[in-house]
């Protein structure tokens, strides 16, 4: 049974340096072999344009407003929930094949190899957002908000995200299978979509409407559309006025559930 040396003298900054250090070794994972961002970046514009020109003429949003400038935000929502399955799955493989005891058997923090692997992700997911982004610009999508707003826009994207990697963390250091990954794919979908992504909450049936509002996408989704200066599609309900106070409280409960969580996990491994 292996057991993690943790140094008596370990300080917030040794602690940011190590997690550093695991970040670049993931990042030059990722130059090695460019495919999977790229293909995740693909996929996200697909999306787009799939969505955009399919249902753009067939549905009328609550209030009114442009279809494409609604979906837009909802879809940027969206793609941070992809690709938790990768990191589920990179964090498996590194404790299959012992890549976290090594780890475990050095005096740095418990923390600094989760973090390390949920910044990566995190960069990662920033240049996926810009790319959809753009994308979105080039086929007609517009901002009208303030420059601020907007970076509050982006900020709140990466805050779920940061709190959405946590959960790929934490179940790729507590089941290690490929059957739990697939299950955690199956689940990210009904997720994602399950919310006021593609069309408005009121739009559904009552029960389904209530659980959309109350789906951590969907609250990230309408404060985007709110500091974008993109129409909401909403009228009434609990996010018409409490969507940035949810799209900041949602991610924060999730990382403060999960990071203990993943942090507990990489320390009994092994045991």
């Amino acid at each position: 049974m292996s057991t993690i040396h943790t140094s008596p003298t370990h300080t917030l900054a040794s602690t940011a340096r190590e997690s550093w250090l695991v970040t670049g070794r993931d990042l030059r994972h990722w130059l090695r072999d460019p495919w999977t961002p790229v293909f995740g970046m693909a996929f996200s514009v697909m999306l787009v344009l799939v969505f955009g020109y399919l249902f753009g003429g067939a549905v009328a949003l609550p209030g009114g407003g442009d279809y494409l400038a609604y979906l837009l935000p909802g879809m940027l929502a969206l793609s941070m929930m992809f690709g938790v399955e990768s990191t589920m799955a990179a964090m498996a493989t590194d404790s299959r094949r012992g890549v976290m005891d090594r780890f475990r058997s050095l005096p740095m923090s418990g923390v600094a190899v989760p973090l390390g692997r949920a910044m990566a992700d995190l960069l990662n997911s920033a240049v996926q957002l810009a790319v959809l982004m753009g994308g979105g610009l080039l086929i007609g999508w517009s901002v009208s908000g303030s420059l601020l707003d907007a970076f509050v826009a982006v900020g709140l994207l990466l805050w779920l995200r940061f709190a959405v990697l946590w959960l790929g963390i934490f179940l790729g250091l507590a089941f290690r299978s490929e059957g739990a990954m697939v299950a955690v794919q199956v689940l990210v979908w009904p997720i994602g979509f399950l919310s006021g992504v593609i069309v408005p909450p009121e739009t559904m049936p009552g029960w389904l409407g209530v659980v959309a509002d109350l789906n951590p996408v969907s609250a990230t989704a309408a404060a985007c559309r709110e500091l974008f200066g993109n129409p909401s599609g909403i009228t009434e309900g609990l996010l018409a006025d409490h969507a940035l106070l949810l799209a900041v409280a949602w991610p924060a409960v999730l990382t403060a559930v999960f990071v203990p969580l993943s942090v507990r996990a990489f320390r009994r491994l092994g045991a």
